[in-house]
């Protein structure tokens, strides 16, 4: 029993260590490579490296600025995106797996064919041994010509990350043919996904104006679906003025590109288009494993899907509606049977929602709870604390997101094991 004890705690600290290694950061480890700086720079414009750091085995095959540079010209972002995922393979491959290939060549996956719009097999590259200690890689396409050989490697943390450089990019005809952000129509996506009453108030509002000014910069949405108007407790939306009904919208959405993978990643208050600093009209993400939850304070919605992923723009939907405690802190008034939630009242107009409400008694200020205020971080560059038009450039903060949420899935995971394994020594003691 005693044996059995010991290798249990052996066990334990050797996942603790397994788990540490897997945090690994590929924005980090290629800023110590200047002929990369191009490369790793589109890898946080599309936020790739997003989920590449949250792959456990992962495969980075990473261009020159020369090749880089030939391969974006006259690119848009959601065509980098792909040729990107397509560079990554989610298997380990160092320089002695390359030369040793069973049978001298191995069809592998890529990130590409995660996202569901590879045709067949085109999310694979075809890796094989050339002539003349070569190693070329390939599309899937028949017939397809091995456009980019390994060079060499850069980075290796056996059977988690490998770095490898090749000479040229990986395409195939129909590979760039991502529809543009800007050429989305916002209205008939979110209906097409089930939120047609989200649609329909974003329009009466005049609110779907200002999403499509930000899209041209930056974008992420939340889209509560038509379940979500029936929920049980939801407060009357007809009761709120036309100036608080605008606000409601604008805190569904973020003046950041945040696909799923990055969201995971954010930590501290995140701005929304309604903020007004101070943490005011601020999200926050939960997330375990696969699961993203964003908090209001008051409640959590679960991100259930996401009908768009085009940078710079992100589209998810959510299984509730997203209920800021400033404007939702007192005792919610559920809308009246047979009423429909999506559907507000003849609302004043804002100039009149806008005058100064009565100071409120002081009972009623005992009585009224306080929703949770979030602090939020230094805005990273693509999610400032302003409107989307007035962004500052901020690479700097990019690069310091990155490390941070990289850094924490590791670890967290690696201190939880860590614990448990302390725990099973001293049952020992």
């Amino acid at each position: 029993m005693a044996a059995a004890y010991r290798l249990l705690f052996l066990l334990a600290v050797s996942l603790a260590a397994v788990s540490a290694a897997r945090a690994h950061n590929i924005t980090a480890i290629l800023e110590g490579y200047s002929e990369y700086s191009l490369y790793n720079s589109y890898l946080s414009q599309t936020k790739v490296c997003d989920e590449i750091n949250g792959r456990s085995t992962v495969t980075s095959l990473v261009l020159t600025n020369g090749a880089m540079s030939s391969l974006v010209s006259n690119l848009s972002l959601a065509d980098v995106k792909n040729a990107l995922r397509l560079l990554t393979l989610l298997d380990y491959y160092d320089p002695k797996k390359l030369h040793s290939l069973h049978g001298g060549s191995e069809l592998t996956t890529t990130l590409y064919q995660t996202t569901g719009d590879a045709s067949g097999d085109m999310g694979h590259v075809n890796i094989t041994n050339l002539r003349g200690g070569k190693v070329g890689f390939a599309s899937a396409q028949p017939g397809a010509k091995f456009q980019a050989t390994y060079t060499k490697s850069v980075k290796e943390e056996p059977y988690n990350l490998s770095v490898l450089e090749v000479s040229d990019p990986i395409t195939f005809p129909g590979l760039f043919t991502a529809a543009s952000a800007a050429s989305t129509n916002l209205t008939a996506l979110l209906e097409k996904a089930g939120c047609k009453r989200f649609a329909a108030l974003v329009v009466s509002s005049g609110v779907i104006k200002t999403y499509q000014a930000a899209m041209d910069k930056a974008l992420t949405l939340f889209a509560p679906t038509d379940d979500a108007f029936h929920a049980k407790g939801l407060p009357d939306l007809a009761k709120l003025t036309a100036a608080d009904l605008v606000t409601l919208l604008e805190y569904h959405a973020l003046p950041q590109y945040a696909p799923k993978a990055s969201l995971k990643t954010i930590r501290g208050g995140i701005p929304t288009l309604a903020s007004t600093g101070k943490g005011k009209y601020d999200l926050s993400v939960v997330a375990r494993g696969d699961d993203v939850s964003m908090d209001t304070g008051m409640d959590k919605s679960r991100v259930a899907s996401t009908v768009l992923d085009d940078t710079p723009v992100a589209v998810h939907t959510v299984d509730s509606v997203l209920l800021p405690p400033e404007l939702f802190g007192g005792a919610p008034s559920p809308a009246p049977a047979g009423a429909s939630a999506d559907t507000p009242a003849s609302a004043p107009a804002p100039e009149a929602a806008s005058a100064p409400a009565p100071a409120p008694t002081k009972q009623h200020e005992k009585k009224k709870p306080k929703g949770k205020s979030h602090s939020p971080p230094a805005p990273p560059a693509d999610s400032p604390d302003m409107a989307p038009a007035d962004a500052p450039d901020g690479d700097e903060a990019d690069k310091a997101g990155d490390k941070s949420g990289a850094v924490a899935v590791g670890t967290g995971f690696a201190a939880m094991v860590a614990s448990v394994a302390a725990l099973v020594g001293a049952s020992l003691l």
